[in-house]
C-alpha cells in the first residue's frame, strides 16, 4: 500500500451527517460548469496554452479556462467551487459572497476584502479584477467522469486539473518516484468512505457488519443475508466501475490491493448509480461517497479488529475520523511540465487556493457532506502553491 494510503495522525473535526441531503442539491449544480455533459473534457478548449507559466491563452494575452475532470466523488467539491467562481459575485451578495444586513458567508470573517469573490482570489495571485458579476478574471469549468479518466486527462495535458478519489499511483499505475517527478498533489477534502445497504436490509437488523464479513462478501465467500444475522435473502453486491477512484480506494482499504479480485452483480459508473440501484433494490449493498447519501438506503457501522466505526459524529469513533480504514483524501492534481516546473501555475493556484480557506473548507466541502482539513494539513496544501503576487 502506497505512502498515499496511510492514516494521519491528527483526528479529522466530526461533522455532521446528514442522510437527507441527497444528489439533488449537488446535481442542480452541474448546469453551472459543465456537468455531466463532459463539456471540457476532451481538452478541446484547455490545451491551447493551458499550462502556461502565467496561464495566458496562445497570443492573446488573455488568460485560459482552467478545465478539470475526473472523479463524481470529488465533483461536488469541484463544481459547487466552480460554479461560484463563474459567478463572481459581490461583497454585498451575504449568501454565496460577502455580507449584508441579512446573513453572512462562512468564513466571511476571516477574509479581508470588498471584492467579488473571483475577482479577490484572483488577485492573489496577480490578475486584473474585472468588478463585474458573472465575468471572472478567468473561467473556470469542470467535468464529470472517473477518476481514472480524470489522471489521464491531465497526464496528457487535455485538462489542467485532474479530480481523482483514488491515488495516482494506483489509477495510472506509476510509482511514487514518478508521482513525485510529474504531479502535484492538492488534497481538498476526505471522504469518510461509508457502506451502505438497502433499508429493507437495515431494518431486519444488518446495521453493523465487520470488516472481515465486508470483505467476504465482496469476494465471494458470503453470499447470503442469513450468513451475517439478516434475512434468507440472497445478496445482491454492488461495486463502482474499475478505474473509479472509489473502487481502487475501497479495494486498497478494504481488500488490501488496487487490483484485489472482487465478485459483483453489477459495476457502476457514478456514484449516483450506485446510490439509485440501492434505493430500487430490497437486498444490496454497496460502497460509494458520503456526499451521496439519501433516503431509502443506510450508511452501516462497521467493525475493524474490534473498533466499531459509526456513522454518527457524537459516537466514540465515527467514519469522519482519520482513523476510519476507509477514509480517504480527495486530490486535485496538477502537471509538472517546462513551462511550469513547480507544477500548478498561477491559474490552478488562484482557484485551488479558494477551497484552502475557511470559506472554502465550509462550503464546497462541509457543506457538501465531506470532511474538512486539519489547520495543519491546510497549511501543508498552501505550501505547494507558488507565492502569492
Amino acid at each position: 500500500m502506497t505512502g498515499e494510503t496511510e492514516r494521519l495522525s491528527d483526528r479529522v473535526s466530526r461533522r455532521k451527517f446528514v442522510v437527507a441531503s441527497g444528489t439533488a442539491g449537488i446535481a442542480g449544480l452541474a448546469g453551472c460548469s459543465g456537468g455531466e455533459s463532459g463539456e471540457g473534457g476532451d481538452g478541446s478548449e484547455s490545451s491551447e496554452g493551458a499550462n502556461t507559466a502565467d496561464g495566458s491563452e496562445g497570443g492573446s494575452g488573455d488568460p485560459a479556462t482552467v478545465t478539470a475532470e475526473g472523479s463524481s466523488t470529488v465533483y461536488p467539491i469541484s463544481n459547487k467551487g466552480s460554479s461560484y467562481w463563474n459567478s463572481n459575485s459581490p461583497a454585498s451578495d451575504g449568501e454565496y459572497w460577502g455580507s449584508n444586513d441579512e446573513s453572512s458567508v462562512p468564513g466571511w470573517d476571516q477574509l479581508d476584502t470588498d471584492m467579488n469573490i473571483a475577482d479577490y482570489f484572483a488577485s492573489l495571485y496577480g490578475f486584473e479584477p474585472s468588478g463585474e458579476r458573472s465575468n471572472p478574471p478567468f473561467a473556470t469549468r469542470v467535468a464529470l467522469s472517473h477518476s481514472g479518466t480524470g489522471c489521464e486527462a491531465v497526464r496528457d495535458g487535455l485538462v489542467d486539473i485532474g479530480n481523482s478519489s483514488g491515488p495516482i499511483t494506483a489509477e495510472l499505475d506509476i510509482s511514487e518516484e514518478q508521482r513525485d517527478e510529474n504531479y502535484v498533489d492538492h488534497v481538498v477534502g476526505r471522504d469518510g468512505q461509508p457502506v451502505f445497504v438497502s433499508q429493507a436490509i437495515y431494518d431486519a437488523g444488518v446495521d453493523q457488519l465487520t470488516g472481515d464479513q465486508i470483505r467476504g462478501i465482496y469476494q465471494g465467500d458470503i453470499t447470503n443475508w442469513s450468513e451475517v444475522g439478516g434475512p434468507d435473502q440472497e445478496i445482491y453486491v454492488v461495486g463502482r466501475a474499475e478505474g473509479s477512484g472509489t473502487d481502487t480506494s475501497f479495494r486498497l482499504n478494504m481488500l488490501g490491493d488496487a487490483d484485489a479480485p472482487m465478485d459483483v452483480d453489477t459495476r457502476l459508473g457514478q456514484n449516483q448509480q450506485v446510490q439509485q440501484v440501492l434505493q430500487d433494490n430490497d437486498n444490496a449493498i454497496g460502497y460509494m461517497a458520503l456526499a451521496f447519501s439519501g433516503s431509502g438506503i443506510q450508511a452501516i457501522a462497521i467493525d475493524f479488529e474490534g473498533t466499531v466505526f459509526r456513522p454518527d459524529p457524537d459516537a466514540e469513533n465515527t467514519i469522519f475520523d482519520s482513523e476510519y480504514p476507509l477514509n480517504r483524501d480527495l486530490h486535485m492534481y496538477t502537471r509538472i511540465n517546462e513551462e511550469t516546473p513547480n507544477g500548478t501555475d498561477m491559474r490552478e493556484a488562484a482557484f485551488l487556493n479558494m477551497f484552502l480557506t475557511e470559506f472554502g473548507q465550509q462550503v464546497f466541502v462541509e457543506d457538501v457532506n465531506y470532511i474538512t482539513l486539519p489547520t495543519s494539513d491546510i497549511e501543508a496544501e498552501r505550501a505547494k502553491l507558488p507565492e502569492q503576487a
